[in-house]
């Protein structure tokens, strides 16, 4: 039966994380270690220390800065991970996020949102989170003989648009386009095990979220409540939640798989409502 379970090891996979010292990125990041993996972290702060943190279970991690929405600084710490580590077989692109000033609330209408925040939302989640990494890292994944596997987070956004997130919705929707764009043409023009996929997550509490879900006192907010009562499973995603999709994508479980948006949800696209 031990035999059996290989399929899932992640063991000698070389595994970059971009945003991996944020809440969901450094869960993943924990969780590939645990089957295997070995793991460089990077982001634009805190990676080094939350890498720290992780590898104290025997890990072999390491964390590296990263400004996702620089070419130049992806391309250099590229470069350093190729040299410490040989190669990349596994990137999940876990940067991203919302802000304030591009969500619609009794304070500031759809008419008044400022271009400014809505580009920066949309850069983060479609350009910095998926687009530029899978450039850069792309090119020399495209090059392995046993191919490899790209990770996308896209969202609930994008299979059912939400009030209020309008700049993270189209960013996640587009997020969700893209992969399944890329997974056609690293197949049929470069490496036909190179595979891209994404996860979906349904709502998770994460920083970027929080004043949307839960107000002052920690109790759901009317949205958050909205969001339980239509989740069928009864309760916000932990972190932990999307290890075993990630495992499953990133290893030969899933070598047939490619261009696939996978809701890790509770449910919630799965109900109507009634």
């Amino acid at each position: 039966m031990k035999n059996a379970f290989k399929i899932f090891s992640l063991e000698e996979k070389v595994v970059v994380i971009t945003g991996g010292a944020g809440i969901l990125g450094s869960a993943i990041g924990t969780g590939l270690a645990n089957f295997g993996a070995k793991i460089a972290l990077c982001d634009i702060k805190n990676a080094e220390t939350r890498a720290e943190e992780i590898s104290k279970n025997g890990a072999i991690v390491k964390g590296y800065y990263m400004d996702a929405l620089d070419v130049e600084s992806i391309r250099k710490t590229s470069e350093i991970i190729l040299n410490d580590f040989g190669k990349v077989d596994v990137l999940i692109n876990a940067a991203g996020g919302n802000m304030p000033q591009a969500t619609t609330s009794a304070e500031m209408s759809f008419f008044d949102l400022p271009m400014d925040a809505l580009q920066k939302v949309v850069s983060l989640n479609l350009f910095g989170g998926a687009i530029l990494p899978s450039q850069i890292f792309g090119k020399f994944m495209a090059k392995n003989q046993e191919g490899g596997s790209i990770i996308n987070i896209s969202s609930m956004a994008a299979f059912r648009p939400l009030t209020r997130t309008v700049g993270y919705s189209a960013a996640k929707a587009a997020v969700s386009n893209f992969t399944q764009w890329l997974a056609v043409h690293f197949a049929m023009e470069y490496n036909k095990k190179l595979r891209v996929n994404a996860i979906a997550p349904g709502f998770f509490l994460t920083e970027q979220n929080r004043y949307l879900l839960l107000d002052e006192r920690g109790n759901l907010t009317q949205r958050g409540k909205a969001i339980i009562d239509h989740t069928p499973m009864g309760r916000f995603g932990d972190p932990e939640d999307l290890i075993g999709a990630c495992v499953w994508l990133a290893s030969d479980a899933s070598k047939f798989v490619t261009g696939a948006i996978i809701p890790v949800d509770g449910g919630f696209n799965a109900y109507s409502g009634v």
